[in-house]
């Protein structure tokens, strides 16, 4: 069994901290090794025109929500970054908030491969979404300089 690396108050706490995150109100509501919930509140700013929430909120949120589950089973001191996603919509999120389940299925040391379902309001799927992610190095600008024990 894999043990939690980061629980359900720490992934919260990464939420409060990361400013690109700012106003978008996500809270993660649950937790296991190697997977995350992520609610997504419903917020007017997020639709389109027609009251539809935007696809690429969707896609913000799953994104999000991979990456959180990857800190699970990583720890919060890796950075991992997005390289490729996939995402099909099945139908529209009206004036509705979402919860978004990931889940890892492949866990390298520098790739990480998993899905995520967008569920609306009343439990229908809105959207499915395969992600993969690449584990990032470390930028040259925190990076010890040479010669500097590691």
């Amino acid at each position: 069994m894999t043990s939690l690396l980061a629980s359900l108050p720490d992934l919260n706490r990464v939420l409060e901290g990361a400013r690109f995150l700012a106003g978008y109100d996500f809270k993660v509501t649950a937790c296991a090794p190697g997977e995350c919930e992520l609610l997504v509140p419903f917020k007017p700013e997020l639709e389109r025109p027609g009251g539809i929430v935007s696809g690429m909120s969707i896609m913000g949120a799953a994104d999000v929500a991979m990456w959180l589950a990857i800190m699970t089973l990583r720890g919060m001191e890796e950075h991992w970054v997005t390289s490729d996603m996939k995402t099909a919509f099945l139908r529209a999120g009206i004036g509705e908030p979402l919860l978004c389940k990931a889940r890892v299925l492949r866990m390298g040391r520098r790739s990480a491969y998993g899905s995520v379902e967008t569920f609306g309001q009343a439990g229908s799927l809105l959207a499915h979404h395969v992600v993969s992610y690449a584990k990032a190095s470390e930028p040259a600008s925190r990076a010890a300089p040479p010669g500097a024990p590691q």
